[in-house]
């Protein structure tokens, strides 16, 4: 049912996510009334897009567009991998249900691995196997099944979505994606087709970073994809290609191409089922003619040829076609902006406990990053060591009372990237022995035992920092692949995503010998 994505990252969802927030906030705006010199400012979109594409960069009869859907699909009912989500999606014969376990598949696989993916979304539907049970679960259980999975508004709005379905759409889903986009909460254009799609059978194409970079190759787009110029143009080639008699694997086959063989770096155009109409590998070929003087002896390698001046889909004037990148010239992208850096101070406080050893957490506010989820004590970064254990004393004092200050102990930091901040805590611990163990502690806080801990609705960033006090304690040796730590342990381990994947592709495989493509998204 959803895309194949992994090994090669996550910027298909990245973009697909981002685009649907851009259109959403475009929506709005287009409801300001226009001032006075806006037409002379400014063409409609449209007549800048026509008047700038060359046929080139299109397909440019049925025949052409008909063989592009036939080859694709053949390809993918060849070597598509088995995954949970699309085992549900064919299975499934009642459509809210079937639109519910697209939904869920493809709003966790928002910036996120298929490996990571996998077992999240078993966990989930074999909780709340359909609309009407996650509508009925409270956010603390929805955000501590996320934890670990990032971007933690997901969740939150999927279980929005799932009660607005059950308490005033009667529990049915919508079932185009102009509806879907408009009555579910979180959900935007790219997520709206792919459910519409899947599970509706609605002719619609959909773009996500994988279908992007297929199609920029395909119809040779060097410019930004993420443009509004070209993002149009990408989501008239979807519309145009996507097969009438089936969408939803049209729409499968495309991403799945897109994380498996035409990937960022590495594409493995040679077993691309399209490569005979791909304009970037006719490119490449046009070079390599071009390099041996034998260009003239190859008058079909065609080329842009736009005469309205520059193309604004070709490879920008400023970037000119690298010989050593071949395909991998389309398409180029605007270079991203380093997220911001901010700084924490955070502490383990640790008590003894009638079941063991018990550690102090805390709820973050219901809105803002990493809303409702559970953390240890933390206080903004302070200039002065003096300073900032002094903040954090009296912060783990708000939640537990006096406490000893000589037991503050520095234990090393972490450095955690989310989409847009980089945060680099600054551990303590504190361990209280000795003394009267805490029993009663304010509304938003609680304890819990190490093994609660590791269940409960808190972020990685936490764990990662758990881990580091784990570290300091006597016989322990604890590290995280992700986290920069002051004493990181030697140990390497395997990728634990990776190990998922592989593990879950081995079981799949059938005794006469057959393997599926397993090759990580």
């Amino acid at each position: 049912m959803r895309k194949p994505r992994a090994a090669v990252g996550s910027g298909h969802r990245k973009q697909a996510a981002s685009q649907e927030g851009r259109q959403k906030r475009a929506k709005n705006n287009s409801q300001a009334k226009p001032s006075a010199c806006d037409g002379l400012a400014r063409q409609p979109e449209e007549v800048v897009l026509q008047a700038s594409v060359s046929s080139y960069h299109v397909f440019r009869d049925l025949a052409e567009v008909t063989a592009f859907r036939g080859s694709l699909l053949s390809w993918y009912d060849q070597e598509k991998r088995d995954l949970p989500w699309r085992r549900r999606a064919e299975d499934e014969v009642d459509l809210d249900r079937r639109a519910y376990a697209v939904w869920v598949s493809e709003v966790m696989l928002q910036q996120t691995q298929v490996a990571t993916v996998i077992n999240y979304y078993t966990g989930w539907m074999k909780k709340w196997p359909t609309l009407q049970d996650l509508a009925s679960a409270s956010l603390e259980e929805v955000n501590q099944l996320w934890a670990g999975l990032g971007y933690y508004s997901r969740g939150r709005r999927l279980q929005e979505g799932a009660r607005k379905v059950v308490e005033e759409l009667g529990g049915h889903m919508p079932h185009t994606a102009e509806t879907l986009q408009q009555f579910l909460p979180g959900v935007g254009r790219y997520t709206a087709g792919a459910i519409a799609s899947i599970a509706f059978g609605q002719a619609t194409g959909v773009v996500d970073g994988n279908v992007a970079r297929v199609l920029c190759r395909v119809r040779a787009i060097g410019a930004d994809p993420n443009s509004t110029l070209v993002s149009q143009q990408l989501w008239g080639l979807a519309q145009q290609l996507v097969d009438p008699a089936r969408p939803g694997d049209f729409n499968q086959a495309a991403m799945e191409l897109g994380a498996t063989v035409c990937t960022p770096q590495r594409p493995l155009c040679s077993q691309c089922p399209v490569e005979s109409l791909c304009r970037a590998r006719q490119r490449v070929e046009r070079e390599r003619l071009l390099a041996s003087g034998s260009l003239s002896s190859s008058p079909d390698v065609e080329e842009c040829a736009a005469n309205t001046g520059q193309c604004h889909l070709c490879l920008p004037p400023s970037e000119p076609w690298d010989q050593t990148l071949g395909v991998v010239n389309f398409p180029r992208k605007a270079s991203r902006k380093p997220p911001r850096e901010e700084s924490s101070a955070t502490c383990v406080l640790e008590q003894p406990g009638a079941l063991g050893a018990q550690i102090l957490l805390v709820q973050r506010p219901n809105s803002g990053l990493l809303a409702g989820l559970w953390e240890f004590p933390s206080v903004t970064w302070e200039p002065s060591e003096q300073l900032q254990r002094k903040a954090l004393l009296q912060e783990l004092q708000r939640w537990a009372g006096p406490l000893p200050a000589t037991r503050l102990r520095h234990l090393g930091e972490v450095v955690h990237t989310f989409s847009h901040i980089k945060l680099t805590y600054q551990v303590y611990g504190l361990a209280l022995e000795g003394q009267t163990p805490v029993t009663t502690v304010p509304p938003g806080a609680r304890w819990l035992t190490q093994e609660e801990f590791h269940t409960a609705a808190v972020s990685t960033a936490m764990k990662k920092v758990f881990r580091v006090y784990q570290g300091q304690q006597p016989g322990t040796c604890m590290g995280s692949k992700r986290s920069q730590v002051s004493s990181p342990c030697s140990r390497k381990k395997p990728r634990m995503g990776q190990q998922v994947l592989d593990n879950f592709f081995r079981s799949h495989i059938s005794t006469d010998g057959h393997s599926l493509n397993s090759a990580a998204q």
